[in-house]
This record gives C-alpha cells, structure tokens and sequence, in this order.
C-alpha cells in the first residue's frame, strides 16, 4: 500500500512539473493583461507539432526543439503586438472573445498543417523504470527539464535588468513609463516568453499523452487549477499549485475517483479556490481606495 502511494506521489510531480509550466505562462499573461490566455494549451500544441516536424526532417530532438521555442517566442511577442496590443482599453468580454477566437484558430490550424491522427512524440529520455521503478525515464527528465525551466525564469525575473523592466511593467504600467521602461515591448516579451515556456511543456507531455490537436486540453485546466490555486498572480504560488495539482490528480484518480473522472478533481479545485480564497495560498489582496 505504502508503495503505491509513494509511486503515485513521485508520479503526480512528474505530472505536476508539466501543469506548473503551463500554470507559469498562463501567470505571466495574466500579469500582463490581467486575462487568463485561454488559447494558452492551443499554442503549446502547435509548437510541439513544429518540434515533431523538425525531428522527422532529421533535426536531433534538442535542437528541434530549440528551434521551436525560438519560433513559439517570436509568434507570442507577434500576437500581443497585433491582436492585443489594440485592445489595452477594451472591455474584458471583448479580450475574452479574443483569446477565444485564438484558441479555435490555432486549434484549426493545428488539424489542417498536421492532420486530425494521433502521433506518436519521441523522447530523448530512457523508457525505462527508475529511481527503484517509481518514475520512467521520462517522467523523471521531463521533471528534471521542468525545474530547469523554472529557475531559469526565476534567475531571469530576480537577477537581470530587464527581467526586473518586464516586473515593473505587469505590476505598475504607469509608474514603469515615468522612469523609461518600455511597457508595451514589456508585455509583448512577457508573452514571448509564455509561448516559449508552453512549447517546452508541450513537447514534455506529448510523449505521455500523444499528440492531437486537442492534447492540451485537459492539461491547459489542470494548469489553471495550479495557477488559481497557487495564487493567479504569484508565479511562485503558481509553480507549487501546479506540483500540488498534480499529486492530487494522481492520488484522487488512484484511491478516490477513479481514472475516468480525474479531470472532474481540477474542476473541484477550481470552484473551492474560487469559492473559498479566491486569491489562492500564495496571492495578494489588492485594495483601492473609492
């Protein structure tokens, strides 16, 4: 009993390490807009179908992946000038209907560039039990890469000019503006890195999950579970909302709901935050005064 309980909880890291990069991005757009991006796992799949494209045309997997996160910042910092840049002042339905929109585009596009088949994503890992069998080769580097990721953004956000530029602008656009920072290329580099960190989570999962046009879909509200759980403003929070999900799916699936109904458990999550504390474990209160 002990042993299956640990391997679900070794496994539901590894699973968490994937929801905490996608909880990540979507943190750093809703930092930006204030919106939650809901085409967030649409991008991610897209980029990984451009991975797959440049590992078949004989690109080892690192550097066709490298290529693909480079392409994925560049096509973020490209949606935020053109699609919402223009819509800084608008009403929040009228970003939501955006973000929407995106996500049944790029969706789209993913099925007519690459076929409604699943595909079968290789691994650069070894597919086989370790750490005494409680995690595969996969699972074990997929989380080591994840972590990677998050220190990197956080060495990034903490220790450099411009990751400190790109803090100021999503929290005191204003303030930010007075002193010469550049708020709008802020925002769109905030969205870049999104996109970039969502074509690394993509091609980590695809492996598990297969890939479809649709693959991220339940992934995308496993992550907003984390990152509403975290705290929807704390990219930290975020981080450990998105282990903290993903321990619980894996335990909730094996001892209490089964594996048909695990995605019900995020909804649960979801609404209780929501209901509950809705500024999450690790989020701020914002007061203004009337």
């Amino acid at each position: 009993m002990f042993a299956g309980v640990l391997h679900q909880i070794m496994s539901g890291i590894a699973t968490g390490g994937i929801y905490a990069s996608v909880a990540l991005a979507l943190v750093m757009i809703y930092q930006a807009t204030h919106h939650v991006n809901f085409a967030q796992g649409e991008m991610a799949t897209f980029s990984t179908y451009i991975t797959l494209t440049f590992i078949n045309a004989g690109f080892p997997y690192w550097i066709a992946l490298g290529i693909a996160v480079v392409l994925s910042f560049i096509v973020g910092v490209a949606i935020e000038r053109v699609l919402m840049r223009p819509l800084a002042n608008a009403p929040v339905l009228a970003s939501v209907g955006v973000f929407i929109g995106l996500l049944l585009i790029v969706n789209s596009l993913s099925g007519w560039f690459f076929d409604y088949t699943i595909k079968q994503f290789p691994t650069p890992f070894p597919d086989h039990p370790m750490l005494g069998g409680y995690l595969s080769g996969h699972e074990l580097g997929s989380t080591a890469v994840t972590l990677i990721v998050l220190i990197s953004v956080y060495l990034f956000f903490r220790h450099t000019r411009l990751g400190l530029a790109m803090r100021a602008a999503a929290f005191n656009p204003v303030s930010s503006r007075l002193v010469g920072v550049r708020v709008g290329w802020m925002l769109a580099l905030g969205w870049g890195l999104a996109a970039a960190i969502g074509a690394i989570a993509g091609a980590m999962v695809a492996p598990v999950v297969f890939l479809d046009p649709n693959m991220m879909a339940g992934i995308l509200l496993y992550a907003f579970a984390g990152a509403l759980l975290g705290g929807i403003d704390n990219p930290l929070g975020a981080v450990i909302g998105g282990f903290m999900v993903g321990v619980i799916e894996n335990l909730g699936g094996a001892y209490l709901v089964g594996t048909e109904l695990k995605l019900t458990l995020a909804l649960v999550i979801i609404v209780t935050v929501l209901t509950i504390k809705p500024t999450g474990l690790m989020g701020r209160k914002v007061f203004s005064r009337v």
